[in-house]
């Protein structure tokens, strides 16, 4: 079957849609941020389930602004090919669609030169009505006969475009979000609408728009954030020439992650990929403290001094340097925070991820870590014994 439009047999229309830089997925785009796909291969279950799921996300409260790529019909001409009858006139599906195109967009019939420059000579018929469409001739040898006795002409509402990917017709649902609330908590809200529908095997929902960037983003920057411990932890074993003690200082991360979590918390703001980086900047900042005051420990033991007296009199002869480059840091973010100039919506969060996760690292650094290194050593000294 040959389904085929007057817009279709004489051309079709491409567009090219270029990747957004990793810049502009982070500063944001006009598109809707909500977007939804639906994949299958037939045109009309596809539009189907394109419309029952609109008509689900339209009770969604948070959500306007519901648009689909089905909605702007516009009327084409249909035409389907008899096999049957098309054999009989030893006529194929190909020779059919070559003579309607050759009626329709114009045969190429030469060149011909005009004040020195040479042009195309096309030979076509006046556009048709749809009257004349129906009996427009086809040639099959000797024998001529018209276009409706070998196919089926009808009037037809269809998509202006039709979106594809993977070799797979989609069906778009586009939405906004109001009252700023999170993405990931609506498209959650979604899924669980989605999931009432009975999708067809064959057919597959995806979130794609800024949803997918955002699972992109955090994927990456959660391996960016495990690579880094292990960095550290590294670079720290061999330094200290031990396998427990590392562990002891990256337990600050943790410590400093809960800080970035309680100010954001406090402030009433929300948790964006831009937070999430200053967490990561925070795997390496964060673990200084507790590496000057590891450092003063295993030196005050090597003086001769025991676990007890050596941990007490590191606390002390380290709290002053420790509390001197915190808040360094801190006051040195501090203006980041303020919202000063172009941009700073984007270098807020950062900067209140780091300073929120120093406060808590640094006070739970004095407390925690001894208590942790101590742990430890007395586990290492019974293994030793054993």
């Amino acid at each position: 079957t040959l389904e085929s439009s007057l817009k279709n047999i004489t051309g079709l229309e491409l567009k090219f849609i270029q990747s957004e830089t990793a810049l502009q997925e982070i500063l944001g785009t006009e598109e809707s941020p909500v977007k939804v796909e639906i994949r299958g291969r037939d045109l009309e279950e596809l539009q189907k389930l394109t419309f029952e799921i609109k008509l689900k996300m339209a009770g969604i409260n948070d959500l306007f602004n519901l648009a689909t790529n089905f909605e702007e019909s516009a009327p084409e001409v249909e035409v389907k090919v008899d096999k049957v009858k098309a054999s009989y006139y030893n006529l194929s599906v190909a020779e059919i669609t070559t003579q309607l195109k050759n009626q329709l967009s114009g045969l190429d019939a030469g060149e011909w030169e005009s004040e020195g420059e040479l042009k195309d000579i096309m030979i076509k018929l006046p556009e048709p009505t749809l009257k004349e469409f129906q009996n427009l001739t086809l040639n099959s040898g000797a024998l001529m006969l018209r276009l409706s006795d070998v196919a089926s002409i009808n009037i037809v509402n269809s998509p202006n475009e039709i979106y594809r990917s993977d070799q797979n017709r989609i069906g778009l649902i586009t939405a906004d979000i109001k009252n700023n609330i999170p993405l990931d908590q609506v498209i959650k809200t979604i899924k669980s609408k989605i999931a009432e529908i009975n999708i067809p095997p064959d057919y597959k929902v995806q979130y794609t728009g800024e949803e997918q960037k955002r699972e992109e983003s955090m994927a990456s920057l959660t391996f960016a954030l495990i690579l880094s411990i292990i960095l550290v932890y590294m670079v720290l074993a061999s330094q200290f020439e031990s396998l427990i003690h590392p562990f002891t200082i990256l337990l600050t991360i943790p410590l400093a992650g809960v800080g970035a979590i309680i100010i954001f918390f406090i402030l009433g703001e929300t948790l964006n990929i831009m937070a999430y980086i200053g967490i990561i900047m925070l795997a390496g900042i964060a673990v200084n403290d507790s590496i000057i005051l590891v450092d003063a420990i295993n030196q005050l033991k090597q003086e001769g001094l025991s676990l007890e007296e050596a941990i007490l009199s590191a606390g002390e002869r380290r709290i002053r340097p420790i509390l001197m480059t915190s808040l360094t840091t801190i006051l040195a973010l501090m203006p980041l925070t303020l919202g000063f100039g172009e941009g700073s919506a984007l270098r807020s969060p950062m900067a209140l991820a780091v300073i929120g996760g120093l406060i808590t690292s640094t006070v739970l650094t004095l407390i925690v870590i001894p208590c942790v290194y101590y742990v430890f050593d007395r586990m290492k000294e019974a293994i030793i014994k054993r």
